[in-house]
This record gives C-alpha cells, structure tokens and sequence, in this order.
C-alpha cells in the first residue's frame, strides 16, 4: 500500500484529500504546516507527497527544496490556486513530479496520482539512466549503445584490418567521419595520417590542387611545388568526404589513384606512388546517381568495396539519452557550468522529436540548452525543437515578446499535438498510441483529459 503525505494549511481541505485518497486505498499522513510535515519525513517514508503552493511560513516551493535531503525518494505534487508558467518552471527545477490547479476535477487529481506512483520507478529509472550513461558503450569517439550502432561497431572491427576501400552511407550528421576515423584509429596505420577533405566544400578549381598538389609555375600564383592530399596521408587514410559532390573530370583522376595507386601534381610529368586506404562518405544515393550518369560506374564498385550503412538517429532513439547526456557534459565544462543532467520531461520531449538533423542536430540542441540553462540541469523551456509534428525538418527560434509567453501553454500545445499524431496513426487506439509516445495508457488518458481532447474528440 503506498505512504501518501497531504500538507496544507486548510484544514477542510487536509480532510477532503485524506478521506478521498483513503477510499482510493491509500494510507495517507497529513500535515498542516511544512515543519510538522518535515518531522512526519523524518520518521516515516513516503511514496508521493501532495503540498499546497501557498503557506504561510514555508510555502510548497521552499518545502520541496528542503524534503530532498530528507526523503529524496518521495515524488511531489504541488496544488496550487495560481498555476501559471512561473509555477511550473519553479516546481521542475526543484525536482516537482507535476503540479495542479486547486480548482482540480476529483478524477484528475486521482489519475495524476495513479500516473505518479505507477511510475513510482521514476527515481530509480533515473538512476538506471545515469548508470547507463556511464557504461555506455564507445568505440572511438563514438557513442551509442542500440543494436544498430553496436552492429556498426562490429563491421569498424572486421574491416579496420583490412586495406580495402569503405563507403559510409548515412543521412547528413550521423557520424560518418566519427566511423572513418574509428576504422583509421584500429588500422595497422592509425600511426600514420588521418587526412579529411570536403569534395564538396571546395571549388572545382581548386580541389584538384588539394588532392593532388601542384609544381612551380604551373598555373598563375604557383611559386613553388605543393604536395596534395593524398601525398600527406601516404601510409596512412584520406577520408574523401561527400564523394557524390566530385567533379566529372576529378573522378576520372581519382579512379587512377584507386586503380593505379599513382598520380601526377599538376604540371608534372612524373608518376607518384602513393600507398593510401580511401574511405569515402555520402548522403547521396550514388546508385542512383550511377543509373543517370553523374557519378562514374566503375569509381563506385571501386570505392564501394565493402559499404558500412549508419542508421539516422530517429531509428536508434535508445541512443538519445547517452549522447544528450554526453553533450551536455561536453559544453557544460566549455561553458564553464555545473549542469549535469537533464529532467525526465525534456528527455521526453527528445525521445518524441525526429532529429532530420541527426546526431549534429541534436548536439546543437544540447549546446544552445545549455548556454540559456541558468539552473542545474536542462529544462524543457530551454529545448527549443519544431512544435509542429508535420514540420520537425528545421528547428524553429521563437521569439519572446516584451509582454513574454505563457509556456504552459506553449507546452500543452506541443503535447496536444503528438497525441493528436500518435491516435491518428493508430487509428484511433489508446494503446497502440500510448506504445507509439513510449508513455503508459493511463498517463496517455491522463493527459488526454487534462488536455481537453477527449471533448473535442466526442464534439467531433
């Protein structure tokens, strides 16, 4: 039977929750100030705690602070008459499970306190979190721990020994160059260079002369000889990113290299022989471009000896928690702060969105959260994702007025929205819906009710 601790001034309301949560099979305390409710935490140990925001003395948001270090298991409910924005930020930072309006209907007052001790297991998943974070499993300076990354990691293993050319596949941001240096770094030649270039970064004209160097005088402003790319990674790996961007008339020069394993300077004469693995990359479907005649054939079956895909970040969301984790102590020490973790709604919020930009999206996310972040550990209003489900392509900057937002508003709406998704996709189904938010039926139907979706539904 769960321990529930009732704290606020007005008695007629200590003895409505006491008898109503008593019904509900619940063995519940009450308190009518916070030192008396504090003592209660000192002898007993309790399950959930509902306190009044406004008291005298000690109000809910200073009681909060001060339970932590005496019961640090029990989940908070604030009640408030003056739920606003302001009150939901301040209940977050300070660990609130959620809060709710004094003018509460009976039946969401018992769903929000249902929801909360059936996830009673939220400080330990929390922990369980942490605990993962610190062993996640890393191969280089990748990290990741989902099946379809931990299958990357096998294939990086297998072919770093060999000498045979690789083509990573991935959308933009999914770690293609973090997987070409992870396969250099178990070479037999991790000792020697590991040299990147752009083939799409680079003009036309000038990305010959960087692969391949020059000699003096052979073209206006070449005072001396310069050795290319692929002379500075002899013995080593040259990493050709964006490999579907290469000039015609370079892919031609560079089949030779493959093929030949020479080359020539422009306005040399001589041959050079180069001993170098090729590793290339792209977001481009290179099949495709074979079938229409913009990148050459035998180029592709050359550099696409053995192909690594890397899946995009929204197929790997096991993954979101350890690399979230991991930025946000990336550049909380490069912004010199002390946030260390990030609260389970925001975390929430992450695992619904769709990354289009991958890993590099997400860390851009972490690292503009983390610099607006004036608390110790990430918020939701500090997340600044695309609010609209059929528009998650681009990130949006919103802008605040001199008059402010109301963010509880901002994040109903959000939240409306992806439950609006996720039942239209199921066509309709709780459950099947529930699945698809990673969120229990009874915190779905909670939400629902608390939204007023459920009368719209039937309106409609």
């Amino acid at each position: 039977m769960a321990n529930i601790l009732v704290l606020d001034d007005d008695k007629g309301m200590r003895e409505f929750l006491e008898i109503m949560l008593t019904r509900e099979g619940y063995r519940v305390h009450c308190a009518s100030d916070a030192e008396k409710a504090l003592s209660l935490c000192k002898r007993m140990k309790f399950d959930l705690i509902l306190t009044d925001l406004k008291m005298p003395k000690v109000d809910g948001i200073e009681f909060l602070k001060r339970s932590r270090d005496i019961c640090p298991e029990a989940l908070v409910i604030l009640m408030t008459a003056y739920a606003s924005g302001e009150t939901a930020v301040s209940a977050m930072k300070e660990g609130a499970y959620d809060y709710i309006e004094k003018d509460f209907d009976i039946d969401d007052l018992k769903n929000l306190v249902k929801q909360a001790l059936n996830k009673k297991g939220i400080k330990r998943e929390d922990a369980q979190f942490i605990k993962e974070v610190e062993d996640a499993v890393s191969f280089g300076r990748m990290i990741g721990k989902s099946k379809e990354i931990l299958k990357v990691y096998a294939l990086i293993n297998k072919v770093a020994a060999t000498s045979a050319n690789i083509l990573i596949l991935g959308e933009s941001g999914t770690g293609k160059e973090l997987v070409a240096r992870a396969i250099h770094e178990n070479s037999p030649r991790s000792n020697m260079p590991f040299i990147t270039i752009n083939c799409g970064g680079i003009p036309e004209t000038l990305l010959e002369s960087e692969l391949f160097g020059y000699m003096k005088g052979s073209f206006t402003g070449a005072q001396s000889d310069k050795p290319g790319l692929f002379e500075m990674a002899g013995g080593g790996t040259i990493f050709l990113d964006e490999i579907g961007d290469l000039p015609s008339i370079l892919q031609v020069k560079l089949l030779r290299v493959v093929q030949e394993k020479t080359f020539r300077r422009i306005g040399g004469g001589d041959d050079i022989r180069v001993d170098v693995r090729i590793i290339s990359a792209t977001n481009q479907n290179l099949a495709e471009k074979v079938r229409d005649a913009s990148f050459r054939e035998d180029l592709y079956y050359r550099l696409n000896v053995i192909p690594i895909h890397l899946p995009p970040l929204r197929d790997r969301k096991e993954d979101v928690p350890v690399l979230a984790k991991h930025f946000i102590e990336k550049y909380s020490k490069e912004f010199n702060k002390e946030i260390r973790n990030i609260s389970l709604y925001a975390l929430e919020l992450l695992m619904q969105y769709q990354f289009p930009g991958n890993i590099r999206e997400l860390e851009n996310i972490i690292e503009r959260s983390v610099a607006l972040e004036t608390s110790n550990i990430i918020l939701p209003e500090n997340l600044i994702l695309s609010r609209d489900p059929e528009n998650v392509g681009r990130a949006e900057d919103f802008h605040i007025s001199e008059q402010g937002v109301q963010l509880s508003s901002l994040l109903a709406d959000y939240e409306r929205q992806w439950i609006a998704k996720a039942l239209d996709k199921s066509g309709g189904s709780k459950t099947k819906a529930a699945e698809l938010l990673h969120i229990t039926f009874d915190s779905l139907r909670y939400r629902i009710e608390k939204l007023g979706m459920e009368e719209r539904q039937q309106n409609h």
